[in-house]
């Protein structure tokens, strides 16, 4: 058992399949796109590959990540704005064995939302006035103990890396597409196309964006349960998760009225909220084992 009176077999079991699934859905994504490329432009595709992901990873390990966030409206706060707040990041930060405090940021926004942005080693959290509002002062903590445990395990560049292969891929496909339309005349005129190639690439896109969207739910659920390991309270982020879908919802029905199918669940870029409610309530977790600190009335941003 863990210092947390956590299942430490049970936990090693989650986080080790959530790694293996997120090692495989990148190897994938990797080896699809390297495929799609050496297709393309044969062995220059490579190339193209491991210059594009050279770049994705010197503008991750740079601050382009702030400018993001002044693009977005969001804006710095100040330590002395939020005191209480930046104790919490500091204790969460310290426990997931950080060697930076990440950056509070505010949203104006009345979305209930969070996300870290960043690197390992250098990160920023940004909170929405929506979020603020919906969740209470044990939930807001388990929210940004989730997100500190994304920064972390390093998720901000896996992601990333993702994001980047998913978007040349796309650029791929898109040549592919054209090559489709090219060929029909030829086709036509009776020359040999080579359909299986063309067709690969042309259907590129959409592989490489559900194995990025199944690399999300996985990385999610290894964050929710390191957000427990930081806490030691599993309702409070499951509270927290039962809301921001209840809100979530609330956003859908305004802006896509009458829609109530809910989206395939390999469409979504997080799992199920009750499977990650499930998840966290198995989870057992002494009472005496449970870090506590309110926000406090001093916060004013």
């Amino acid at each position: 058992m863990s210092s947390l009176g956590l299942d430490t077999a049970a936990l090693r079991r989650h986080r080790w399949r959530n790694l293996l699934q997120s090692g495989a859905l990148l190897a994938l994504m990797t080896v699809h796109a390297a495929v799609v490329g050496v297709l393309v432009w044969g062995d220059h595709g490579l190339w193209l590959m491991v210059v594009w992901l050279g770049l994705a990873w010197m503008v991750r390990t740079g601050r382009a990540w702030r400018w993001q966030l002044l693009f977005m409206g969001a804006r710095p706060v100040a330590v002395a704005a939020a005191p209480v707040t930046y104790a919490v990041l500091r204790v969460l930060a310290q426990r997931a064995g950080l060697g930076h405090i990440p950056q509070l940021w505010w949203l104006n926004s009345p979305m209930a939302n969070a996300f870290a942005i960043g690197s390992r080693e250098d990160s920023a959290i940004t909170i929405t006035r929506g979020l603020m509002d919906t969740l209470s002062e044990e939930e807001r903590i388990a929210v940004l103990a989730h997100e500190i445990a994304h920064v972390a395990h390093g998720d901000l560049f896996v992601m990333g890396l993702a994001d980047a292969i998913a978007r040349l891929t796309s650029v791929l496909g898109w040549i592919g597409g054209i090559g489709l339309v090219l060929s029909l005349p030829y086709f036509l005129a009776g020359g040999e196309v080579p359909w299986l190639g063309l067709a690969l690439i042309a259907v590129a896109p959409q592989v490489s964006v559900v194995a990025q969207l199944g690399l999300s739910r996985s990385r999610e659920l290894d964050a929710d349960l390191t957000a427990v390991v930081l806490t030691g309270n599993p309702e409070a982020l499951a509270s927290a998760l039962r809301k921001l879908e209840r809100v979530e919802r609330g956003w859908r029905r305004l802006v896509f009225p009458g829609r109530s199918t809910p989206e395939p669940s390999w469409l979504r870029t997080h799992p199920p909220t009750e499977e990650r409610v499930s998840r966290l309530l198995a989870l057992r977790v002494p009472r005496r084992d449970r870090w506590e600190l309110a926000f406090g009335s001093s916060d004013r941003w």
